[in-house]
């Protein structure tokens, strides 16, 4: 059964801007590894924190649409939560009903006779 989900990853500010994008590279190489399809990743860019993390004051925003079999993602979240140059994340799945707004979910196939 087709799951949709929506990953929120803040970036450490002390990874420069150019080595954003190798970041965005490995989370999206996790997902795919765990069986995930990436429908989209929007980067934010640099935005400041409501109040201090970590003694930061700023971090890169990045959101995934992932659809995916695989409840959950415990590998992507395990190795997320280890990771130096991630503040924080956050992963949920989307109610069937947002995700089918969203588009991210095919039509279904329909039953074969057996």
């Amino acid at each position: 059964m087709q799951r949709a989900y929506e990953l929120m990853v803040i970036i450490d500010s002390d990874v420069g801007t150019a080595d954003v994008e190798p970041v965005i590279n490995r989370v999206a190489d996790l997902v795919a590894g765990e069986g995930g399809e990436i429908a989209s990743t929007d980067n934010w860019g640099r935005r400041k924190f409501a109040y201090k993390i970590n003694h930061k004051t700023e971090g890169t925003y990045v959101v995934w649409e992932i659809v995916t079999e695989t409840a959950g993602l415990p590998d992507t979240e395990r190795r997320l939560r280890l990771a130096d140059d991630i503040v924080r994340h956050k992963l949920f799945r989307l109610p069937d009903a947002e995700a089918d707004r969203r588009g991210l979910l095919g039509q279904a196939a329909p039953a074969e006779a057996g």
